[in-house]
């Protein structure tokens, strides 16, 4: 809940009056020191003790402030790290900061009813004696809570999550993608939330909000020290209106209790006042001067909006890859077996728009959760992908013939009665198929001698296509391996693949510096 009161013991703390309806100037603010993931791990213990000693409502707000802003970040990174520390952080507080929001909503309460006029009526009374003991109770419970966190664990993990927020640096362009995306989501709420004055909605609408804001805040710190006054503002106004939905639930139990005769003066009230607050937000998020349209023009667009969310690719491989070497190596061959097939028009669907984009993220991703010891990582890897957030600029569509592309990469050939695979429609099962084929195909070439390096040329005859790769040897055992490698490309052209040793590529040998010896003459490199 949000506060009324305009007492603040800590510089962080996302408390403001309640507001007007007009929308005066925000006074420019002052850069801010960037307070990354471990600051705020060590502001929770800090916090923690100030709660055991004395749970004031300042104490229990500024403890689940510093608790939502961990989690807050652990959200974000789970979008690009499968590591199980993430969610090992987040569960570790989520039993404490729901037992302090239970007290802290019914401190909030307290200090709203008095703002209303507790002293005016009965009612006003009746409710404030009955928050009073509540929040005894709830003050006990959070206290038992308390005592019993884990703080060796989360000190463990807070060295653990160091390292491994380093996957996504501040002001990076994958920071930038994920900012974006809590952008998008954000937004999409916001859009609901203006269709509707129902509860709901706009409780979503605030939960958004707060999650842009500490993206924005940990991941974009030179934005956040442009914004966080008008971020803070739409939070806290959200806040407001949470606050007073909850207060008029709280009149409406007790007009039914006959507590006293007045509750349609106290229901008129807080609708007012939440009708005041909504009318604020309009004013600060709607028309030419929206704040939602000036923080997205901020934010990158256009080329550099695809190389953040190529950035993004890159940092989940990084995170979730066993062997980001070896997949590297695949990745490569496999654009260009995908190029040269284009070229030669093997197969319509390698014409499609998307389907170059579709197929770097699956070059990018195959290594996924391969660390060859489960016989699923493959069906492992697809539902970890599919679970991420999809990707600014990207569809749902194409997301999913990516993750089902990567899930047949190697292993089991897709079938048109495999489970789920079948309920895509058949131009998706061919894409998948073609796609999955030609990734088959280039972990073939490299087990058989090719490199990532290596120069790969191709022509299509009326009876086959033929492809030529350098480092590929004429060996028993590399055509059995490629037979394996090809086949699924093969059944899904409908027309033989010849793959030949290609010329070998001359490498250029520089002769130490202290040799006085001319260079010799070397032989031009073979096409």
């Amino acid at each position: 809940m949000a506060t009324p009161s305009t007492a603040s013991r800590s510089p962080y703390s996302s408390f403001t009056a309640p507001h007007s309806p007009d929308v005066p100037p925000l006074p420019s603010q002052p850069q801010t020191e960037h307070r990354g993931l471990p600051f705020w791990m060590d502001r929770v213990l800090q916090e923690l003790d100030h709660v055991r000693k004395s749970p004031d409502p300042d104490a229990v707000h500024d403890l689940r402030v510093a608790i939502r802003r961990c989690r807050s970040v652990a959200a974000v990174m789970e979008e690009v790290d499968p590591d199980p520390s993430w969610i090992e952080m987040r569960n570790i507080a989520r039993k404490l900061f729901r037992a302090l929001g239970e007290l802290r909503d019914t401190q909030v309460a307290e200090e709203w009813i008095r703002k209303l006029g507790a002293d005016v009526d009965a009612m006003g009374a009746q409710l404030l004696f009955s928050l009073q003991s509540q929040e005894l109770r709830l003050r006990d419970s959070a206290l038992r809570v308390a005592a019993k966190f884990d703080e060796k664990t989360w000190k463990d993990l807070k060295q653990q999550l160091r390292r491994r927020a380093r996957l996504v640096p501040a002001g990076s362009l994958v920071a930038e993608c994920l900012t974006v995306e809590r952008y998008e989501e954000a937004k999409d709420l916001h859009s609901r939330a203006l269709r509707t004055e129902k509860t709901k909605p706009w409780h979503a609408l605030r939960i958004g909000v707060k999650r842009f804001r500490y993206t924005v805040e940990n991941l974009l710190p030179n934005h956040y020290a442009a914004w966080s006054a008008n971020l803070k503002r739409l939070q806290d106004l959200l806040g407001e209106i949470h606050d007073l939905d909850v207060l008029a639930d709280l009149t409406k139990d007790a007009g039914r209790e006959e507590i006293s005769d007045s509750p349609a003066s106290w229901t008129e009230r807080i609708a007012q006042e939440r009708r005041n607050r909504m009318e604020t937000y309009r004013q600060l998020t709607l028309g030419r001067t929206s704040l939602w349209t000036e923080w997205r023009q901020q934010l990158p667009q256009g080329e550099r909006l695809d190389a953040a969310v190529t950035a993004r690719l890159r940092a989940t491989a990084r995170a979730a890859d066993p062997h980001p070497r070896r997949t590297a190596q695949v990745g490569r061959i496999a654009v260009s077996l995908l190029d040269i097939l284009r070229r030669l028009k093997a197969a319509p669907v390698l014409d499609e728009k998307s389907v170059r984009r579709v197929f770097l993220g699956a070059a990018r991703l195959h290594g996924v959760g391969n660390g060859g010891e489960s016989k699923s990582s493959e069906k492992n890897a697809r539902k970890f992908l599919l679970g991420l957030a999809i990707p600014p600029r990207w569809t749902a569509e194409e997301w999913e013939q990516m993750a089902w592309t990567v899930r047949f990469h190697r292993g089991e050939e897709p079938k048109e009665k495999s489970r789920g695979f079948a309920k895509l429609a058949p131009q998706q099962q061919t894409a998948v198929r073609t796609l999955a084929g030609i990734l088959r195909l280039a972990r073939a070439l490299r087990k058989c001698g090719v490199d990532g390096s290596a120069r790969l040329r191709g022509e299509k005859s009326v009876d086959a296509i033929i492809l030529q790769a350098s480092g590929l040897t004429d060996t028993s055992e590399t055509a059995a391996r490629l037979a394996a490698g090809k086949h699924l490309l093969e059944s899904t052209l409908d027309k033989p693949l010849i793959l030949k040793p290609g010329p070998k590529v001359e490498k250029i040998v520089a002769l130490p510096p202290q040799s006085a010896a001319p260079a010799p003459v070397l032989p031009a490199a073979s096409d």
